[in-house]
């Protein structure tokens, strides 16, 4: 008992991880998380000054670095990929974890094609060239795991933008079309979707200045808890990193194509009618 209670403390020991969108929000939650449980961590991320913070607070250890990635620019992705086989040898998670939101409108009528345009660079493209170059690698290696972060806004429309609605909805056919070409070689290729939680992408979406961080999140964990068809619990950015470590250990090992809701049973409700 005591051997299984020590390798479930460290699901990770060994495990090389990409983290894209990791200086903040489920990014950095999970770098914490898979840092804990034994992973050697790749931050990767546009917000230069946020990633290194982070590598300073985590650890002086070489176990967690950080490098600049625009994960819309293919050079940027293939370089954070290229910096875990150079300084560790492997790829074992790819965490294709970036996104933006575009929440000047939605309505179709009034769409902003150059918005809609760079939500899909980041969204979408980010996620295919993270599982373009993550496979590049893992491949040759015949083992491996991918994760991206879809929405419940991917399962439905009506609840975000045009751009990041269509975005979430083909992070899951992309995952879906990876785990049908990559299974024959080992590479496990999953999704996971949170619903509201309180993280910057969130204030941005629903208009909230940042300057007092932890004010806009009392108020908007207050809104998602009210929407939230789980009471009595507050979906945070750490619960999305639980399901990303999950998927990305042992425990999961047989699973794939999957996505994973983590949005309290939002998704399997009919709001229209009113009866829960």
């Amino acid at each position: 008992m005591a051997a299984v209670a020590a390798n479930l403390s460290r699901r990770l020991e060994g495990k090389v991880a990409v983290i894209t969108g990791a200086a903040s929000g489920i990014g950095e939650a999970t770098v914490g998380l898979f840092q804990k449980h034994g992973a050697k961590v790749i931050i990767a991320d546009i917000a230069d000054q946020l990633g290194k913070n982070l590598v300073q607070s985590l650890s002086v250890s070489p176990e967690v670095t950080y490098i600049h990635c625009d994960v819309r620019r293919e050079e940027d992705v293939s370089a954070a990929v290229d910096l875990a086989m150079e300084k560790h040898g492997k790829l074992d998670i790819m965490f294709n974890n970036a996104g933006v939101i575009d929440n000047k409108t939605n309505k179709a009528v009034e769409c902003d094609m150059e918005e809609f345009q760079r939500a899909m660079n980041v969204n979408l493209r980010g996620v295919m060239l993270g599982i373009k170059h993550a496979g590049r690698v893992m491949i040759p290696n015949k083992k491996g795991c991918i994760i991206s972060t879809s929405s419940i806004a991917g399962i439905f429309g009506g609840t975000a933008s045009y751009s990041y609605t269509a975005s979430k909805h083909a992070v899951i056919g992309l995952t879906k079309q990876g785990a049908a070409e990559m299974g024959k070689y080992g590479i496990r290729v999953n999704c996971v979707s949170p619903s509201g939680l309180a993280t910057v992408l969130a204030f941005q979406y629903f208009g909230m200045n940042t300057t007092n961080v932890e004010e806009k999140k009392v108020e908007c964990e207050a809104f998602c808890n009210k929407i939230s068809k789980l009471k009595n619990h507050t979906l945070k950015a750490h619960d999305i990193a639980e399901a990303a470590l999950y998927l990305a250990s042992e425990e999961a090992k047989f699973v794939s194509g999957h996505n994973l809701m983590v949005d309290g049973g939002f998704t399997v409700v009919n709001h229209d009618w009113g009866l829960y």
